[in-house]
């Protein structure tokens, strides 16, 4: 019988996680299962282009997928019971109930309210693709004229205004932010973020935080209100919450702890990465939701798997960054140097040179989702001892 994988999630960790899997396991060993929610894989880093009224290329995953191996499952996860190795599933035909002897947990992240009152009733978000969507209609509805406040001062906060305020330059745009925009950013980039809002014509309210969304707006702690046709919620992002209800051990913000080679420390057959993991980076500090991140823990992740199954010695990726790159819009972009410690640099990219790196990056992030096994090899690894196998679980 062979050993069953199942990863969570098809995004950027997941995806590309599968097909490192089916290029290095040998099938007759191994089966490998996809459970993805949707039937394309999405490119996160894209949403606030698709909001804004860019088009998006899509990847569909059994296209990808064909010829590996790999079974996809379009389906939404709704309950992991780590201690009897089984994935609950849902679509449109009912639940099912799946069994695993190894878990690649990538589920991921949504935007996260903050317990913020009105944001899931009145705010639009672009952690996702069908609130993407939304929000694209709502401005196609405004035309040329309204509108828009974005609230949060992280990167997706800034590309999404900047975007905005590009494609519809009717749309009178204002960011509301808890801190200081851009104020981890060394001071030429920070600089230069300040005169592309200017040019955009973006309002920027620094120090405001917001402590409700109505249907009209959003509303400061010092009941400042800021009127808007659109309010998009752009103020970070949280974990899955199935997580911390899996009995996996979790942090406090419902990310699953792991070792260093991305090992559950509860459950040592169950491997995490991307925005569902906490783990310590090379600076001694935990790394922070991106796609860097993404890909930094599934390599580690994936070559764990690897080697516990393989017998092979599980070697330590490396877990730190260059550095942050942020869109201004289509043409204009920051890339910000930081040091071993993640401490911005005095030096960085600006303009259209960084805008045309960013293109490389997400072209090339594409690319590598839409190629997942880059061509099998012609010899993959044989397990060197599959685990005992658990009885299957009867579908519900």
């Amino acid at each position: 019988m062979r050993h069953r994988i199942i990863v969570l999630g098809a995004g950027y960790a997941g995806a590309s996680a599968a097909g490192y899997l089916a290029r290095h396991l040998h099938p007759d060993d191994a089966e490998i299962t996809v459970v993805n929610a949707e039937p394309d894989f999405v490119e996160r880093m894209r949403l606030h282009q698709l909001a804004a009224g860019r088009e998006q290329r899509r990847f569909g995953l059994a296209e990808m997928f064909a010829g590996t191996g790999i079974r996809l499952r379009v389906a939404r996860v709704t309950a992991v019971d780590a201690e009897r190795r089984t994935v609950t599933v849902a679509d449109g035909e009912g639940s099912d109930r799946l069994g695993y002897d190894t878990l690649l947990y990538a589920l991921g992240s949504a935007s996260a309210d903050h317990g913020v009152p009105g944001v899931d009733e009145h705010a639009f978000h672009i952690a996702a693709r069908p609130s993407a969507q939304r929000l694209r209609e709502r401005l196609d509805e405004l035309g040329g004229n309204g509108r828009v406040v974005v609230v949060g001062g992280n990167l997706t906060a800034i590309e999404a205004a900047t975007e905005i305020a590009e494609a519809r330059p009717g749309l009178r745009v204002t960011l509301a932010t808890s801190g200081e925009l851009g104020g981890w950013l060394g001071p030429k980039a920070r600089r230069h973020l300040l005169r592309s809002f200017d040019g955009f014509g973006i309002t920027v309210h620094e120090h405001t935080t917001v402590e409700r969304v109505e249907a009209t707006g959003a509303v400061a702690a010092d009941d400042t209100a800021f009127a808007a046709d659109a309010t998009v919620w752009a103020a970070g992002f949280a974990a899955h919450p199935i997580a911390a209800a899996s009995g996996l051990a979790v942090e406090d913000d419902g990310r699953i702890t792991v070792d260093r080679k991305m090992r559950s420390v509860s459950h040592p057959r169950v491997y995490a990465a991307g925005d569902s993991v906490h783990v310590i980076g090379d600076n001694g500090r935990p790394l922070p939701m991106s796609c860097a991140s993404a890909g930094f823990t599934r390599m580690q992740a994936t070559a764990a798997v690897v080697g516990d199954l393989t017998g092979r010695t599980v070697r330590e990726s490396a877990l730190g960054y260059l550095g942050n790159c942020i869109s201004l819009g289509s043409k204009d972009a920051i890339f910000q140097r930081v040091d071993g410690e993640a401490r911005s640099l005095s030096g960085a990219l600006l303009g259209r040179p960084a805008a045309r790196f960013k293109a490389f990056v997400l072209r090339g992030a594409a690319w590598n989702m839409g190629h997942p096994t880059y061509g099998l090899p012609t010899r993959r690894l044989r397990l060197s001892a599959a685990p005992v196998r658990r009885p299957e679980v009867a579908a519900e």
